[in-house]
């Protein structure tokens, strides 16, 4: 099974959450917590990635191409 992302923000903390889950699965495993400052963008991607879920005209479409940009930025961070 494929295991799919999932990206949080902790204001109080600034940090970006990074949890795993496998796809059909309810389960959700802690991967880890990403400061702010070790990773600005990432931070602004997930931190724009939750407005959009808060936001009065959901767009699906929008959500999963926002999600692929976090996607790529933590694949990128993770290289490092």
């Amino acid at each position: 099974m494929n295991k799919s992302l999932l990206f949080a923000i902790d204001i109080q903390t600034q940090e970006v959450i990074v949890s795993g889950s496998s796809k059909g699965s309810n389960k959700i495993n802690f991967i880890e917590r990403i400061v702010k400052s070790d990773n600005d963008m990432l931070y602004n991607a997930v931190q724009t990635l939750t407005s959009i879920t808060k936001s009065s005209s959901f767009d699906m479409a929008i959500f999963k191409s926002m999600d692929k940009v976090c996607q790529m930025l933590y694949s990128k961070h993770k290289k490092k």
